[in-house]
């Protein structure tokens, strides 16, 4: 029963990195003639909307109680600033590099915690750091096939997604994800709404409206199904199949744009994907080491 409920967590984590492709993907087509800010907006209202229609019948007005109001506000704005710098991004550069670099978050989640929240940090995980960030620059570099100029965007939204985990990590202390979730979809919904003031067009075809319906499942379902992976198995089990997601966004690149990583990219993407597990199975020991 156990592992079966191990595969289903992993199988949810594999499908939600798909959802995250599909997301990405749908983005770098929309940005090209559809308002970012619009796009912004329909990915949190739909995902806020949702998660009430799920969550209300269940949990009632309980799904409200929180301790930390302020805490529950800050994380909502860091994930809206992660999405906008995303977007920015995605406007900028390829969906595989984009999400190999987003792949980082972990390793920069390793130097907050040194540097302010003053853990210790073991050498070999200072290793496993710089050699995610040697891929990222193998990445960026100049001549590849995005401007080093542009290279800032995807690392602040790195650093803003772990200053979101680490958050979200100090809060699931006391709080119920499902709560969580909730108030990131409408925290998220309230600022788009306001950002989108301006911004709104009814110059959309179709088509679009679609990829627009199709960015906000995808969205929904794959931070759903992430809450599912790690309430099934531990995170230690979990996160190496994270970095499926970026053969999923080299996939989406390659069949939606024809684009394929050069083979200096590629080793950079591999050179992310191997420190992260390192980095896994590190945390791993270490906590197998303090359990005895």
């Amino acid at each position: 029963m156990k592992a079966s409920v191990t595969l289903t967590g992993i199988l949810c984590a594999v499908t939600a990195m798909a959802c995250f492709a599909v997301l990405d993907t749908t983005n770098k087509i929309l940005v090209a003639g559809v308002p970012l800010l619009m796009i912004l907006w329909v990915r949190y209202m739909f995902q806020a909307i949702a998660t009430s229609a799920m969550m209300l019948p269940k949990r009632g007005m309980a799904i409200f109680n929180t301790r930390h109001i302020g805490l529950q506000l800050l994380r909502g704005l860091l994930l809206v600033a992660c999405s906008l710098l995303a977007f920015v991004s995605l406007q900028r550069m390829p969906v595989a590099e984009f999400t190999a670099i987003g792949m980082l978050t972990p390793l920069a989640v390793t130097l907050l915690a040194r540097f302010f929240m003053h853990e210790h940090v073991s050498p070999l995980r200072w290793v496993f750091v710089v050699g995610g960030m040697l891929g990222a620059l193998l990445i960026v570099r100049p001549g590849g096939s995005m401007s080093p100029e542009d290279a800032w965007l995807p690392l602040v939204m790195v650093m803003s997604y772990a200053c979101f985990q680490t958050l979200t990590s100090h809060m699931a202390k006391t709080e119920n994800p499902m709560t969580l979730h909730f108030y990131t979809g409408w925290v998220g919904a309230v600022l788009a709404s306001v950002l989108v003031l301006g911004w709104w067009t009814t110059d959309i075809t179709p088509l679009q409206w679609l990829q627009l319906c199709l960015v906000g499942t995808m969205g929904t379902l794959g931070h759903y199904l992430l809450i599912l992976a790690f309430a099934k198995a531990p995170a230690v089990t979990i996160t190496p199949f994270l970095y499926s997601g970026i053969a999923f966004a080299t996939f989406g690149g390659w069949l939606v744009f024809s684009h394929v990583p050069d083979r200096v990219a590629v080793f950079g993407m591999l050179l992310i994907a191997l420190c992260g597990l390192g980095a896994g199975w590190l945390s791993h020991r270490e906590e197998q080491g303090s359990a005895r």
